[in-house]
């Protein structure tokens, strides 16, 4: 089987015209869900991009991998998608990035190029397009060959999309570079499609700028009156959307106008699959690194503790499994099932490290033995406080308050502080985040469950054995 993962980038989990969203038209994405298995509560664990990305890559949740923020070193000490797809033969390659910075112990010294940039590649991955968020070098210059006049910062290459042909988009420069890999595969092959868009500056490619009337676009979520202090920093910070009705409708439109065309560029792939004979060939795995507040609770971009930054879509087709196509999945999902579901697709056992699970009994239209009733993610803050000065350890243990967690139930939603305060939201009452519940039954049983969630889930690499009679227990990998 070839594989092909597929992040895109800030896709809302509601953002499918199959899950009913009534502005958001997705027809390519709902083709592979027909074909496959939707997952409509998925989620990401962490965001921004790099502490999402880590759980995504090395099954792990945030607790374990430590990826606090865009720029905290990826541990060496860990396994992830490129280091299993390799022990299963395939050359895995990365079309696009992964935003994991690399671990210092790795580098040379103070002159090393790679601690100039957090956008590192992940270990183990071959690279067939390199394009680091921030820099995109590559396709600029593409552009430039084609009579364009392009500037050279990130902001304001992709944010001129509107006024380029759409077929010169950053979408579809990605799209035609990973085709023309293929052609040129003569086995089996494992391809990481790592798409930007919908991703900001809300800015969609060509005449797709127009597809959507703002004055069409559903309100957001208004912010509640009572609001805790961490909501109240966002709302000062980048994440504060804009006021105006009329600029927050059109950053609306624009958000769905790129969810539009990255949609259309994924029916270019399933299209040239298929005139290769690769279609019945290729699993499939498309989710995202995190979510998008789009305005509701008065935020945009990603981050805090509400649900539409981490709420994401989620599609998996094995064409080995024809059982459990069509299948809409209403059990909660992570990205941490990611590895376990690929590693078991691979013929590989799932690494010691992982938090999550196989999909593959809901990929087999069947129910797995048991599985998890809430959905959880994690954020940190402590990027924005270590500039700010030294903290001196151990005795200055600011930077470990800056975190909360957050445990997702079918009727209610709690969040946990690192310094100690917490937040109760009845979701069965009000599913849109703005009542708080400070019922002691619903409060303690919710904490109580994380506190096990915790438990169950501390780095497990070497618990499970025991140096005795030659090793007892479950050895660890590669030994």
């Amino acid at each position: 089987m070839n594989i092909l993962l597929i992040t895109l980038d800030q896709f809302r989990g509601d953002c499918l015209s199959a899950a009913g969203h009534p502005i958001a038209r997705t027809p390519h994405l709902d083709r592979l869900a027909a074909e496959g298995v939707r997952f409509a509560r998925h989620y990401s664990q962490a965001a921004p991009c790099s502490p999402g990305r880590a759980s995504l890559y090395t099954g792990t949740y945030q607790l374990n991998h430590r990826v606090v923020a865009n720029g905290t070193p990826l541990d060496r000490r860990l396994d992830n998608v490129a280091w299993a797809a390799r022990r299963a033969g395939y050359v895995p390659t990365l079309f696009g990035y992964t935003d994991q910075a690399v671990d210092p112990r790795e580098i040379s010294g103070p002159d090393d190029p790679r601690l100039k940039s957090w956008e590192g590649i992940l270990p183990g991955f071959e690279v067939g397009l390199n394009f680091a968020t921030h820099d995109p070098g590559v396709w600029v210059r593409w552009l430039r060959e084609r009579g364009h006049v392009v500037p050279d910062d990130y902001e304001g290459a992709v944010g001129g999309e509107p006024g380029r042909p759409a077929e010169h988009s950053l979408s579809a420069y990605h799209t035609d570079v990973l085709v023309d890999w293929i052609d040129a595969q003569e086995g089996p092959w494992f391809a990481h499609l790592s798409q930007l868009r919908p991703h900001p500056p809300y800015a969609a490619a060509g005449d797709y700028a127009g597809l959507y009337d703002p004055a069409a676009m559903p309100a957001p979520i208004e912010m509640s009156g009572e609001r805790h202090r961490l909501h109240e920093a966002l709302l000062r910070s980048a994440m504060a959307a804009p006021t105006d009705p009329g600029e927050m409708a059109h950053l609306q439109a624009q958000y769905f106008a790129m969810v539009a065309e990255v949609d259309h560029q994924l029916g270019r792939l399933w299209a040239a699959l298929e005139a290769r004979g690769q279609w019945d060939d290729t699993l499939i795995l498309v989710t995202a690194d995190h979510g998008e507040q789009l305005g509701d609770h008065g935020l945009i971009q990603k981050g805090g503790f509400f649900e539409a930054s981490y709420h994401v879509l989620g599609i998996v087709r094995d064409p080995r499994r024809p059982e459990g196509h069509g299948r809409v999945v209403e059990r909660f999902t992570e990205n941490v099932d990611v590895l376990p579901t690929l590693c078991e697709a691979m013929g590989l056992p799932v690494p010691a490290q992982c938090d999550g699970l196989p999909l593959t009994p809901f990929l087999e239209g069947a129910e797995p033995p048991w599985w998890r009733e809430a959905a959880h993610w994690e954020f940190d803050w402590r990027g924005a406080v270590i500039p700010r000065g030294p903290h001196a350890w151990p005795w200055d243990r600011r930077l470990e308050r800056q975190n909360l967690a957050v445990l997702r139930s079918e009727t209610a939603a709690y969040v946990q502080f690192g310094d100690g305060g917490s937040l109760c939201f009845d979701l069965a009452a009000d599913p849109t985040w703005r009542t708080e519940t400070h019922d002691p039954a619903t409060v303690l049983a919710h904490a109580q469950t994380m506190l096990a969630w915790r438990a169950q889930h501390a780095d497990r690499t070497l618990t499970g054995m025991l140096i005795e009679n030659g090793g007892v227990g479950r050895w660890p990998e590669g030994v």
